[in-house]
């Protein structure tokens, strides 16, 4: 079997694989977006504390999205409030 042929029987095998498990690799990638906005959070609120709508802002991303998102960092103590600006909670991420 030359290097063609085998390409071509490794490209297959992936691409049935790929159909088989198609749910886990959804579920996956879902769990992996939720990763990179949760980073993109704290590189946002590092420094400095920002409100709900400020880091929407920042990153482009709908204010009850960017509410669960922090609401969930907090019951995993990810983000502290550490104050009132406008009548907005300010978060910030936790020092390490």
């Amino acid at each position: 079997m030359n290097q063609k042929e085998k390409t071509r029987k490794r490209t297959a095998m992936l691409k049935e694989l790929r159909k088989k498990h198609q749910e886990t690799i959804q579920r996956a990638q879902r769990l992996l977006k939720a990763f990179n906005v949760s980073k993109e959070i704290c590189k946002v609120i590092e420094e400095n504390p920002k409100t709900v709508p400020e880091v929407a802002e920042v990153i482009g991303m709908p204010t009850h999205q960017v509410l669960w998102y922090l609401t969930a960092m907090k019951k995993y103590e990810a983000v502290v409030e550490v104050g009132m600006s406008g009548g907005y909670i300010l978060y910030k991420k936790v020092e390490e």
